[in-house]
């Protein structure tokens, strides 16, 4: 592999992929403001280069894949497509979790028909706590992960990965199976599972930080808004957004980046970040930012 590339399941990917999120309406609901706009960056994003692209059914639902299908099937030959399962939509736009066996078999089987493949390349198993579904809703994680095997083991999905997962939940997976990604929240300013970061780089699994940049839900520290960000972006003549991209890639061989956006403006300044390179000045003051 290359400076830029990882492997994942097995296969080669470009370090900065692009995340299918945003391309559905106001909170990841319903069609997109603008299709034609949204089928322009999928089409853009693969004709820079970018072979891992990120999704899940239940974006829209089912609209963030009908839109992948639409913009680039019969997909790219080196194209891995990365979907997840775990979670529902109710009718106004809710998360709702969807963990038992059951409903993560139907999860795959949505994601074959959505995005028209006979196999998923990786699927990630998306966990959710009581604090998002509640004591009913939980299922022993130990159950997810066997019919993520075993879904596997039938060839509907070519590698597990997993979710928002603790590294402990991650360490009785690594004991199960092998696991082909790890993704988690992880940014500039938010730096909780250096553990869980740590444990993937030593078993070569790459860790995929959503919200690279922060996010919009209220409490989340926005890395293209911190003061330092900004004074680094300055004077190396690049945006925040790319500073804040380029610190997650120099800190750890093993992150894939999944930056999202229905523009194409951002999507060409989110790739542009694997050119920006942090001077040693650059990189003292931004470790010792987090929180």
């Amino acid at each position: 592999m290359t400076a830029d590339t990882q492997v994942l399941a097995g296969r080669p990917v470009r370090r900065i992929g692009f995340g299918a999120m945003q391309l559905p309406g106001p909170r990841v609901f319903g069609p997109p403001r603008d299709r034609d706009a949204a089928l322009a960056v999928l089409r853009r994003a693969v004709q820079l280069g970018v072979n891992h692209i990120d999704t899940a059914q239940y974006y829209g639902p089912d609209v963030a894949n009908e839109l992948i299908h639409a913009a680039l099937h019969p997909y790219p030959d080196d194209l891995v497509l990365v979907s997840k399962v775990g979670g529902q939509r109710d009718a106004e736009g809710g998360w709702i979790p969807a963990q038992r066996p059951d409903e993560l078999r139907q999860g795959v089987e949505d994601n074959l028909r959505s995005l028209a493949v006979e196999r998923v390349d990786v699927v990630n198993l998306r966990v959710m706590g009581e604090e998002e579904g509640g004591p009913e809703a939980r299922v022993p994680f130990e159950d997810q992960l066997q019919m993520m095997v075993k879904l596997r083991e039938e060839g509907l999905i070519g590698g597990i990965g997993l979710s928002n997962v603790t590294i402990e939940q991650t360490r009785t997976a690594l004991a199960r199976t092998d696991i082909a990604c790890v993704q988690n929240n992880m940014s500039l300013l938010h730096r909780d599972d250096e553990p869980l970061l740590e444990l993937c780089r030593e078993h070569e699994i790459p860790f995929v930080p959503f919200f690279p940049l922060g996010s919009a839900f209220p409490g989340m520290p926005k890395v293209t808004e911190h003061p330092e960000v900004r004074a680094v972006a300055d004077r190396l003549g690049a945006t925040p957004a790319q500073v804040g991209l380029a610190w997650l890639l120099e800190h750890s061989a093993n992150v894939l980046l999944i930056p999202g956006t229905s523009s194409l403006a951002h999507l060409e300044e989110n790739l542009a970040a694997s050119g920006v390179e942090l001077d040693a000045a650059a990189r003292s003051s931004l470790d010792q930012l987090a929180g």
